[in-house]
């Protein structure tokens, strides 16, 4: 704690603790190791709420939404699976990726465009189930933070959103054990001291159980018989107290999706596995009160399978990423006025964009050459806080970053007909291209009054991967890209202007912010682009401009036994390519004009029942469709519309959701804590589309072709209830 020279009142306290009140002469470095004397109260249930009511308007950081698990574990949910990713999306500015998918989108920019951190590692597909679960199990996060805009010089590397998830730290005094029981799914998770006051552990682990329950009701004869599908996951973390000045944490995740099909009259066997692994090592040391450092070694991995076999042959397509860093990060606080952060990172980059593994009997081939690509990222940033008056505090800083392409690496030459005409290789570690850059951050706060402040932002930020995908969601067949000597780095520049307000003493939260995003270096498929194996997946890209901007509106209402809010956003997001829709401007295929989101939720006087509900409707996504089709050479051949020429219908649905407190109980000398949670999703069955596909009855030939355009939706109502249970 920093405060001016001069005299104060310290009060400290803890609940089971008598409080002691001293006076000090601040006039230079103090450290206080105060014990508090035990006592024993009888006291009512209270509630603590932990966050400084008027923190939206004071805060010099702009864009950011810090969300706790209570208020997430509260609203309804799918399956009983309580989701992170699902709850941000009733955050203005941020939309998701369609029905039943857990890919997110923030003002106008793309999934690849999102950092998304669980414990300062990257994970590269935060998703289960082909996206319809996050990874992040509720039981193991602490809290999360998503900053849209604005976002401070220690982030970088992407150029829409930053997604910080921290994992729990473990209870250091007694051994808990919490978890649930669903429908599809059920978790466990068991957190205590490995010794008292000094270290402490959690495990957290989730697993799906529907291949279990349905598989007994197959027939041994049924050809598809060994069809299923579940996904597991386990967190765990550990940390250390080595002295008053260091502190040591070790956390990691690891989840697999596996997914099979088998068709027996036909002898197909379809395997589809995928996941992600991250390690995290950080040391926190004290120099000084004023100096402090966090060293970081981080771990991730992530990797995608599919695996087709016929008659005794097999094929298998596998991609995937991998990173081994390094960060080192400092706070500084010189003053009461500055508080300064520097640091830098290093990243190594392993990719593995697609290679294929043909086995006929006993022998196995490469369908092309397994082709890793390399690339090494390093920034180092520095950013402060200034608090220039009580009204006036400047949030600026610089990050420095550059990327080194390194080899192997295949350049291909092409003709006018596509055609690789030349090659040129650079060999194993030998240099490609650099690219590099400065990226300022600026954030602006003025307060007009005790109530309310104005802010404005700039920032500009380089992405040095991209994600190649023919879909509109991140879907695990998507694949991760280096930059090269014809991929250039993504480069963004988001500018933001907000005006927030509170009234009732900070009862009520409102606000109102305009964006305007440019956004060079897009990628994406040229039209026809037959991803071939073998062949460098860059040769299909065509490159071009984004441009993204809107109006975001919030109201929130903090406290009472109702409260909830209300976000609305109006939005416009475009692209631009020479090669594509004759160089005419189009819409992102996630343009969204309006975005409407209701979160609500009621506690009862006694606490035993809370109830929440959340309404959500959307403009529909865009997409490309056939527009006619046509007989020639013997085959039917289409031709499509322009580039995202077509809209889904409107996306809207509601979920209800009420949550039962039963009375404690003990258990083996224990109080077990429960309660049972029941929740409708989807309440009145919205059939929203999923993808509209083009059906064909008849021949034309025989002219009696009928074409129809056919819609494919997932989830009706759906009811579910989940046990869950702490002791």
């Amino acid at each position: 704690m920093t405060a001016p020279k001069g005299t104060y009142t310290v009060l400290i306290s803890y609940t089971g603790y008598d409080a002691i009140v001293m006076k000090l002469v601040l006039d230079k470095n103090i450290t206080l190791s105060p014990k508090l004397p035990p006592t024993i109260r009888e006291e009512n249930t209270v509630v603590i709420t932990g966050d400084r009511p008027e923190r939206n308007v004071t805060d010099a950081q702009m864009g950011k939404v810090e969300l706790s698990m209570d208020d997430i574990k509260n609203l309804p949910v799918l399956f009983g699976e309580v989701d992170v990713l699902k709850t941000i999306k009733f955050i203005p500015g941020v939309q998701n990726a369609g029905e039943g998918n857990a890919g997110f989108y923030v003002r106008g920019g793309g999934p690849d465009q999102n950092l998304v951190l669980l414990d300062e590692a990257t994970v590269y597909n935060a998703t289960h189930l082909f996206g319809f679960f996050s990874v992040f199990n509720g039981d193991a996060v602490s809290n999360i933070a998503l900053t849209k805009g604005g976002m401070p010089a220690n982030y970088g590397g992407r150029v829409s959103s930053v997604l910080a998830v921290q994992m729990k730290e473990g209870n250091n005094q007694k051994f808990i054990a919490e978890g649930g029981l669903g429908l599809i799914a059920s978790r466990l998770t068991i957190q205590g001291p490995i010794k008292k006051d000094k270290a402490s552990f959690i495990i957290s682990g989730r697993r799906t159980y529907l291949d279990i329950l349905v598989n007994p009701f197959i027939k041994e004869t049924s050809p598809v018989k060994g069809s299923g599908y579940y996904f597991y996951d386990l967190n765990a973390k550990a940390n250390w107290v080595l002295s008053t000045k260091d502190r040591v944490y070790l956390s990691g995740y690891f989840g697999r999706d596996v997914f099979s099909f088998v068709q027996k009259d036909n002898g197909v066997d379809i395997s589809i596995p995928w996941g992600n692994q991250t390690a995290t090592a950080r040391w926190n040391h004290v120099f000084s009160p004023k100096l402090f450092m966090n060293a970081t070694g981080i771990f991730s991995n992530y990797v995608f399978e599919s695996a087709f076999r016929f008659d005794g042959s097999r094929f298998a397509l596998i991609s995937g990423i991998q990173d081994v860093s390094g960060k080192v990060d400092f706070d500084f606080i010189p003053s009461p006025v500055h508080r300064i952060k520097f640091g830098a990172q290093t990243i190594r980059h392993r990719f593995q964009p697609g290679s294929a593994v043909l086995q006929l009997e006993d022998d196995v081939f490469n369908a092309g050459d397994i082709r890793y690509q390399y690339g090494n990222e390093y920034a180092y940033y520095v950013n402060d806080e200034w608090t220039v008056s009580k009204r006036f505090t400047i949030n600026g800083g610089l990050r420095y970053s550059m990327f080194d392409v390194v080899g192997p690496y295949y350049y291909d030459v092409l003709d006018e007909n596509r055609a690789i005409t030349s090659q040129t290789f650079y060999d194993k570690g030998k240099h490609v291209k650099t690219y590099g850059g400065i990226e300022p951050r600026l954030t602006l706060r003025y307060i007009v009054s005790g109530s309310s402040s104005v802010k404005v932002g700039f920032t500009r930020n380089l992405q040095y991967i991209h994600l190649a995908s023919t879909s509109g969601s991140t879907l695990p067949t998507d694949v991760w890209i280096p930059s090269s000597l014809k991929v250039k780095p993504q480069d963004g520049y988001q500018y933001s202007i907000g005006y927030f307000k509170n009234f009732a003493e900070n009862k009520y939260e409102t606000s109102v912010e305009l964006y305007y995003k440019d956004l060079n270096n897009m990628i994406e498929f040229r039209d026809g682009a037959t991803q071939e194996i073998g062949l460098n997946l860059e040769n299909d890209f065509v490159f071009g401009t984004g441009q993204a901007y809107g109006m975001e509106l919030f109201f929130k209402k903090r406290t009472g036994q109702f409260n909830g809010w209300i976000g609305y956003t109006l939005a416009w997001a475009n692209r631009t390519f020479d090669e594509i829709n004759r160089g005419e401007t189009f819409f992102a295929k996630y343009d969204r004009r309006h975005d409407l989101s209701i979160v609500a939720q009621y506690d009862t006087k006694n606490k035993k029942w809370t109830f929440g509900g959340t309404f959500s409707y959307a403009t529909g996504n865009t997409f490309t469709m056939p527009t006619s089709i046509y007989f020639f050479d013997g085959a039917v051949q289409q031709e499509f519309s322009d580039r995202n020429g077509y809209r889904f219908k409107p996306y809207h649905r509601m979920d209800l959701a009420a949550t039962y407190r039963a009375k404690p109980r003990i258990l083996f000398k224990r109080k077990l804590e429960s309660s049972w949670t029941f929740s409708i999703y989807n309440v009145y069955s919205r059939l929203n589309p999923f993808f509209i596909y083009v059906d064909q009855d008849g021949s034309l030939t025989q002219q009696d072709l009928s074409i129809k355009a056919k819609q494919v939706s997932l989830f009706p109502i759906i009811p579910t209830v989940t046990w869950n249970f702490k002791f």
